[in-house]
């Protein structure tokens, strides 16, 4: 990952298999930076929702459209900051957010597949089932020495990985 400084309010896709916490921590994260936040999964057409409802992992051709919007999302906040979910697990997926909004930072929220696995099953009314875990894990390449971003551990509360993703962003601003 790369520890290339930050120059304007960033924009940050927080990234990761499902389960590590994108939609809990990244609102903290933006409260915390001062930004406003997206959901990525509001990004995805409803036949995306019922492919991954009913077990099927999307493939590219599924994700391409989500990730243009998202894009299409962060390059309208270029130079003025923001905080978006996205799997990103691909690096294709994240250069083809970068090309949309260059600068964009990378926020990958990593942890022990167990305990990933075990927050999935507690989660309630969520459209992603557990059982597309292993293939989240198959497809999921992390951010290369490259790419602007930093890597936090999902252990702990949502507050404690809140302050160690923020201390790492504000670590790329300095």
């Amino acid at each position: 990952m790369s520890t290339t400084p930050l120059t304007a309010p960033p924009v940050v896709v927080v990234m990761g298999v499902a389960g590590t916490g994108k939609t809990t921590v990244g609102p903290l994260v933006a409260e915390a930076l001062g930004l406003p936040y997206a959901e990525g999964d509001d990004f995805h057409p409803a036949a995306n929702v019922a492919k991954m409802s009913a077990g099927v992992p999307l493939d590219d051709a599924d994700r391409g459209p989500w990730l243009d919007a998202i894009g299409e999302w962060a390059h309208g906040r270029a130079g003025l900051g923001g905080v978006v979910s996205s799997s990103a697990l691909k690096r294709v997926y994240r250069d083809r957010l970068r090309a949309a909004a260059p600068g964009v930072v990378f926020l990958h929220l990593t942890g022990d597949r167990e305990l990933i696995e075990e927050r999935m099953a507690a989660r309630k009314g969520h459209f992603m089932p557990t059982a597309l875990l292993d293939s989240q894990f198959a497809t999921l390449q992390p951010l290369q020495e490259d790419e602007a971003g930093v890597a936090v551990d999902v252990s702990g509360t949502p507050e404690e990985i809140t302050a160690r993703a923020v201390a790492a962003l504000r670590g790329l601003a300095g």
